[in-house]
């Protein structure tokens, strides 16, 4: 049981579903894209412009907020399947996410005109160089772990362990980057010629994170298996063409490619982030709608247990009935004989009392399904249809024309709503399913209401391939189907229904058109 629940865990984990083919060709888009964007750039990248004090902040806290978010996604995700892999590329997130604070800090202009950690000039190019270095060191290491069973190495209890030593790590180092460059500036070589213009040194430092990345998205590409790694994929081409505009074009702070590159980083911290959002909103609604179809299976299954209890309790009824008649015949004919049979008369006396015994014991099996508090009521069968045609509409077929003809001032039925719903809804699924076999291209369902004298009609009709005439007896049988996987229960569970409120359920098929009609009627409430 254990291993089950754990392979259903991994089939709902993003980090190994396997993505759709909608999935890569969108993937594939954003990749052509950003090399588009990066042919654009490329011939402006190095030409100065102004100014904008307000760029950086408002765009690294941009970066911090989803890197950060997406970290605590990833550790979510190692939680449930306990890989090193997404341990590691989870920490990968959370240093971009906090090195970005020093960074940001530290740059010239954003909040104080010489940066807010009191360091040199130096410290903000080597901080960016960490931080995507770093990030893409991390994501290089989760292509390599990927196929290699790492997911063994952890268990469930020892997660929260290995998140908070983790985390530990990567603050420390953080710290441990950030002191050295600030406090220490001037044993670092010089990235900067002033405030402004880059040394030839910058590019060929810029030259190691993009050697990372682009190892890193080769590795990625190859090895991808799951959503995550597709999405991931894609950040790091998205971080492969930000080191390149950034290794090739720039040769100062502000220019058009320094603003491209911040923007490109932008895009890296939100693509996976939007992917697995996404992808949780499509599992949410996935799981909603699994468990309203749930709850109605285990609805139906209790109403079919009664059902079944009920056919039973009426075919047992018949002969229990004539084995107590026979018994107490039997009784008498051998009390009006002289002679004494003593034993012959205890013996019939048993049969009489077992017939009544086993009657008594259907009826207390019958009685474990009914709901002794359930009392019949008005029903609107021009009301319920609707009703049931919104609960089903995520399982109906948007190729099929659904049309619904309600005769106006329908008079009520007396019933179980509950139990009449079940029929509606068993009778549209059937015909929703026999038109899924068909060829003709047009497909249509009619449901319609009519009044015929004290009763109340429905009638579901189907363009489907109709129903062989030597079967149209039979169907209503249980455990006779014309479904490959049916149960051959629906249908009579449904009659059972019909006539247990005093109606008839019957069928018909059009022989030369094709398809099939069901309809019962219900008679007209009492309400005197």
């Amino acid at each position: 049981m254990s291993e089950q629940l754990a392979s259903d865990e991994r089939e709902l984990a993003i980090a190994t579903m396997e993505p759709t083919l909608r999935q890569r060709r969108l993937a594939l888009a954003i990749i052509g894209m950003l090399s588009i964007g990066f042919v654009a750039i490329a011939p402006f990248a190095a030409k100065q412009v102004v100014q904008i004090a307000s760029f950086v902040p408002t765009t690294e806290a941009i970066i911090f907020v989803t890197s950060l978010t997406t970290a605590v996604l990833l550790f979510s995700q190692f939680s449930i399947l306990g890989s090193r892999e997404l341990l590691l590329l989870a920490s990968g997130y959370l240093f971009a996410a906090l090195i970005v604070i020093p960074h940001a800090l530290s740059y010239p202009g954003a909040f104080a005109p010489k940066g807010l950690l009191g360091s040199g000039i130096q410290a903000t190019p080597w901080l960016y160089t960490f931080w995507h270095f770093g990030f893409s060191a991390a994501v290089l290491g989760y292509a390599c772990l990927l196929d290699t069973n790492s997911n063994k190495l952890f268990i469930h209890n020892s997660g929260m362990p290995a998140i908070c030593l983790s985390t530990g790590i990567v603050v420390a180092l953080v710290c441990a980057l950030t002191w050295s460059v600030v406090a220490n500036e001037q044993y670092w070589p010089r990235l900067l010629a002033n405030e402004v213009d880059f040394t030839r040194l910058t590019n060929y430092v810029a030259a190691i994170p993009l050697v990372t990345s682009v190892l890193a998205f080769i590795v990625l590409w190859i090895r991808r298996r799951s959503v995550l790694d597709l999405w991931l994929a894609v950040a790091i081409f998205a971080t492969v063409v930000e080191q390149s505009v950034s290794c090739l074009f720039i040769f100062n702070r502000y220019s058009v490619g320094a603003y491209a590159v911040r923007t490109f980083s932008m895009i890296v911290s939100t693509i996976v982030l939007s992917g697995m959002l996404s992808e949780t909103v499509q599992l949410y609604a996935r799981l909603a709608s699994a468990i309203v179809l749930l709850r109605r299976e285990r609805r139906t299954k209790l109403m079919s247990a009664q059902a079944i209890t009920a056919a039973i309790a009426h075919e047992m009824r018949q002969p229990l009935t004539r084995i107590t008649a026979g018994g107490g015949a039997a009784q008498r004919f051998l009390e009006m004989v002289p002679p004494q049979y003593d034993k012959a008369k205890t013996a019939l006396a048993g049969i009489v009392n077992a017939g009544h015994n086993t009657s008594k014991v259907i009826d207390g099996f019958r009685s474990l399904f009914n709901k002794p508090d359930e009392e019949q009521e008005l029903v609107d069968m021009n009301e319920l249809i609707p009703e049931v045609l919104k609960s089903l509409h995520s399982q109906l077929d948007h190729r099929v024309s659904i049309r619904v003809d309600l005769t106006p001032k329908l008079p009520a039925v007396a019933g179980n709503r509950i139990q009449l719903q079940e029929v509606v809804s068993n009778l549209i699924t059937n015909s929703m399913e026999a038109m899924e076999t068909t060829t003709v291209q047009i497909r249509r369902l009619l449901i319609r209401t009519e009044i015929r004298g004290d009763n109340v009609a429905v009638a579901v009709e189907d363009s489907g391939p109709g129903i062989d005439k030597d079967q149209l007896e039979d169907i209503f049988t249980a455990f006779v189907t014309t479904k490959r996987h049916g149960t051959g229960l629906g249908l009579a569970i449904c009659r059972m229904i019909i006539e247990y409120h005093g109606g008839k359920l019957t069928a018909a098929s059009d022989s030369t058109n094709g398809g099939a009609s069901f309809q019962f009627v219900l008679p007209v409430a009492d309400l005197r």
